[in-house]
Formats: C-alpha cells, sequence, structure tokens
C-alpha cells in the first residue's frame, strides 16, 4: 500500500481514538486537523486499511460499523446504555477456544466475540 499523509492521519487519529469510532466520529476528529480532508477520502483509507490487516472493520458490534486499530486478540464489551465499546482481554475467559475443541470437537480459526451489558460508568450513574 502506498504511502499518503491523509492516510497517516487518519490511522494516527484511529490510534489515539480507541473508541472504536465510526468513519463519521473519525471524519469529525481528522477534519480537526486537516479540513481539506474529505469523508470519502476517510472512508476509503479505512477500508484501504482494514483490506490490508492494519485495522479490523468491525461491521457486527451494533448498527454500524466501526473501526479497531488493536489488532491483538481481544473481544468486545457494548454497552446498552451509552453504546460504549470497550475492548476485553482473552484472558478473561481463559482457553475458550481450547475447551470447545475438546469439548466439542470444533477447530476454531477465529472468533469476534461481543459482550453486551452496561459498563461501569453507566452503572455508576444509575445507582445515583
Amino acid at each position: 500500500m502506498k504511502h499518503s499523509r491523509q492516510r497517516s492521519l487518519i490511522l494516527e487519529t484511529l490510534r489515539q481514538n480507541p473508541c472504536h469510532p465510526t468513519a463519521e466520529t473519525l471524519f469529525k476528529l481528522v477534519r480537526q486537523k486537516d479540513s481539506a480532508v474529505s469523508l470519502a477520502t476517510v472512508y476509503r483509507n479505512l477500508n484501504q486499511l482494514a483490506a490490508n490487516g492494519i485495522i479490523r472493520r468491525l461491521d457486527r458490534l451494533d448498527d454500524v460499523v466501526r473501526f479497531d486499530h488493536n489488532l491483538t486478540k481481544h473481544y468486545h464489551f457494548i454497552c446498552s446504555e451509552c453504546s460504549a465499546v470497550i475492548d476485553v482481554d482473552c484472558g478473561s475467559v481463559p482457553d475458550f477456544e481450547r475447551q470447545l475443541t475438546e469439548q466439542i470437537g470444533l477447530a476454531v480459526e477465529s472468533a469476534d466475540i461481543f459482550l453486551h451489558g452496561i459498563c461501569p460508568n453507566c452503572l455508576k450513574h444509575k445507582s445515583n
């Protein structure tokens, strides 16, 4: 993939905002740094970065496509109150894939696990 200043800016902005932003959210953040970047440029570059394995495209979190710069193996927690998306370390569910292999005989090649519930911030607000 050829280097471009705009692609670098988009990737840097994504890495600075680990909230799993949508293209539209990322566009607003990028525009604060470079007003010449268009929404189409953001979409095109995000899709190219995802196609080249530099970022992840998350299609099944909620009703919109989100992007994740974290390529390490992890799951996602989606808050049903505020829609925050939080990375969950796979160590929280140790040996999940191994257990599936041993108990059921499945050969897991990849896993996208989405947990739904209420995040700590929303729980704190509910209790007040």
